[in-house]
């Protein structure tokens, strides 16, 4: 599976950006679609999974703001970024978990597949 991130950005905050990330190579209605994000100095985070029938996670600094979608037609996964702040300035990634419909378990290390990161600054 092959994932290419876009979208990032800069924007001030209150504003809102929407990431996409096109899987290619695989099947990708059948994997769990996620994205990550990684702010200078610290780790890799969970932001939001997607199972195959649309079931939603999300973390909690993040709920009610963000939304991930999957278009399973365009096998496309999108992350609509809405109330932005600026700690959610970082590089998201998007992942995939190849081996799995469902979501079990969000670590960065069960997604064995990672696009390119993509950047999104939110300035005060």
């Amino acid at each position: 599976v092959q994932l290419q991130a876009s979208g990032g950005g800069s924007v001030q905050a209150g504003g809102s950006l929407r990431l996409s990330c096109a899987a290619s190579g695989g099947t990708f209605s059948r994997c769990v679609m996620g994205w990550f994000r990684q702010a200078p100095g610290k780790e890799r985070e969970f932001v939001a999974a997607v199972s195959w029938s649309d079931s939603s996670y999300y973390a909690d600094s993040v709920k009610g703001r963000f939304t991930i979608l999957r278009d399973n037609a365009k096998n496309t996964v999108y992350l609509q970024m809405n109330s932005l702040k600026p700690e959610d300035t970082a590089v998201y990634y998007c992942a995939a978990q190849s081996y799995s419909m469902v979501v079990r378990t969000t670590t960065a290390e069960s997604f064995d597949y990672w696009g390119q990161g993509t950047q999104v600054t939110v300035s005060s």
